[in-house]
């Protein structure tokens, strides 16, 4: 039986499962019984699956991109430095990027395999940030540990969203597994995050499906209220309270060009 060591706690792992992933290969899944980590076997697929960096079926990019701009923007506004730099890593087309600039936060956009679309001119200049968002990201890792410490050289706190394994092993029709697409390879357990920031030394934060890795000592019940308040319009009110940079960024850019 094949083993592999787990690549976040260093404990053996077993094979979970066998998947057929972009329809043509067949590929391990591991599994962990210490951390709970899920993971594939060498992602040999890569480049192939990213050929269209984001992927069809995500029709929910919008949607999601909106909901974490309102969650987001009550988080910095009472917990972090409201007029610092801020990076969202793999951002994308640069949708949250500028509608966090729109609310009036300072972001800015980096991502190694997408066009920058919506947020060009703001694109990752300084080498240190008050904080660093990562949407649906840590799913993509193929190692998770040199990733996250790439992400601390950048800011001591990184926001990001993954969904939560349901269950140990979930069945194979959970959709997150996006066998089709073929670029999810890492899946996490709670327990599994925590021994990442453990690995790291640092406090470690969640709520539901969107998780902070922080330096910081942050109050976890003022951070849990704040999440709850922002599904109740908590958000319009750091609206309110905040400038927006989508006027000065309009200049700027006319000015630069």
């Amino acid at each position: 039986m094949e083993q592999i060591n787990c690549k976040i706690c260093g404990n053996q792992t077993s094979i979970a499962f066998n998947a057929k992933v972009l329809r043509r290969y067949d590929v391990k899944y591991f599994k962990c019984s210490n951390c709970g980590y899920l993971f594939t076997e060498t992602p040999y697929w890569l480049d192939e699956a990213y050929k269209n960096p984001i992927n069809i079926s995500d029709t929910g990019i919008l949607t999601r991109n909106i909901y974490f701009s309102k969650i987001v923007s009550s988080i910095i506004y009472f917990c972090f430095d409201k007029s610092a730099k801020y990076l969202d890593y793999a951002g994308g087309y640069g949708i949250f990027t500028r509608l966090m600039r729109d609310i009036g936060f300072d972001f800015y956009w980096h991502d190694d395999y997408t066009t920058n679309l919506l947020a060009r001119g703001f694109e990752k200049s300084e080498s240190r940030y008050e904080l660093l968002t990562a949407f649906e990201v840590f799913e993509h890792f193929d190692k998770p540990v040199d990733e996250l410490e790439k992400m601390i050289k950048l800011s001591d706190s990184i926001l990001f969203s993954t969904v939560i394994l349901p269950r140990e092993i979930p069945p194979k029709d959970w959709w997150y597994y996006g066998f089709e697409h073929g670029q999810h390879i890492s899946f996490y357990a709670e327990k599994t995050l925590r021994t990442l920031a453990q690995k790291f030394e640092m406090n470690f934060y969640s709520f539901k499906n969107l998780f902070l890795i922080s330096g910081k000592k942050l109050n976890p019940l003022k951070l849990k209220l704040i999440f709850i308040l922002s599904h109740f319009g908590l958000n319009l009110y750091v609206k309110h309270r905040m400038k927006s940079l989508t006027e000065t960024d309009s200049k700027k850019m006319l000015n630069h060009h």
